[in-house]
């Protein structure tokens, strides 16, 4: 019997509202449906949210975070609510136009034939993405390469990706994952070590379309530093099983 694949589109937003009604259209054009997790945005945001599940009842889901707390808890209460739905997966996207929705299908289609793995994101970049983000990424994959002893996860920080509910769910309640920009890189990084296998998928990114990106410099950068220390140590103690993971017959 075909195991049940039943994906959502998943959406953290805060303040994209010159953004969000463009990427939701791109996602429309898929026959999946679209989770929009509001992160306690403003009054004009929290508007075009309601007017956009409104216009779209059935096919657009709303929660909304009562203030703002990072992309990372928006991730997580919208994986809690998408597996309380009954989905299996749960395609993350960011909502400043970033990313190609037109790639839904093809990652969608990979997920379909990986169901315990995360397909991940690997950014194919134009002309606009800031020179510094860029170089300050490839610091955070050796760093990440290190964690992992393996090369498997190409990019850790891409916001294009699926993840297996019932995995990243038992995930979050075993462990107390990064509520800010660090969770992208941390929840990969520890559902490797749980034993997934990561898909790694080109994909083009521009930087975003309503000018708004919400990086803060140095919090998030003290948040990244502290983050991949930690997993640093956690590598120590798993080292011998991340080894023998290479090594074992498949």
């Amino acid at each position: 019997m075909t195991a049940v694949f039943r994906p959502i589109v998943l959406v953290p937003v805060f303040d994209h509202e010159h953004a969000i009604e463009t990427m939701v259209e791109a996602i429309l054009r898929h026959p999946w449906p679209c989770l929009l997790v509001d992160d306690g945005s403003g009054p004009a945001c929290e508007q075009v949210l309601r007017q956009i599940a409104d216009a779209h009842p059935g096919r657009v889901l709303l929660i909304r975070q009562p203030e703002n707390r990072g992309k990372g808890a928006a991730m997580m209460a919208g994986f809690e609510a998408a597996a309380r739905l009954g989905y299996t997966h749960a395609l993350q996207i960011d909502a400043d136009g970033q990313h190609n929705a037109g790639d839904i299908p093809r990652f969608l289609a990979l997920a379909q034939e990986n169901p315990a793995a995360v397909i991940a994101g690997c950014p194919v970049y134009d002309d606009s993405v800031p020179r510094h983000r860029f170089y300050l990424r490839y610091l955070t994959h050796i760093l990440v390469w290190v964690n992992t002893l393996s090369f498997e996860i190409r990019d850790s920080m891409c916001g294009l990706r699926v993840y297996p509910l019932d995995a990243v769910t038992a995930l979050m309640g075993d462990v107390q994952l990064g509520r800010h920009m660090e969770f992208d890189t941390e929840v990969i990084v520890r559902m490797y070590w749980r034993g997934a296998s990561v898909v790694n998928v080109p994909t083009r990114v521009t930087y975003p379309t309503d000018g708004v990106s919400h990086f803060r410099l140095l919090q998030d950068n003290v948040l990244m530093t502290g983050m991949l220390t930690r997993l640093f140590f956690g590598m120590l103690w798993r080292m011998p099983r991340l080894l023998w993971r290479k090594v074992r017959p498949a």
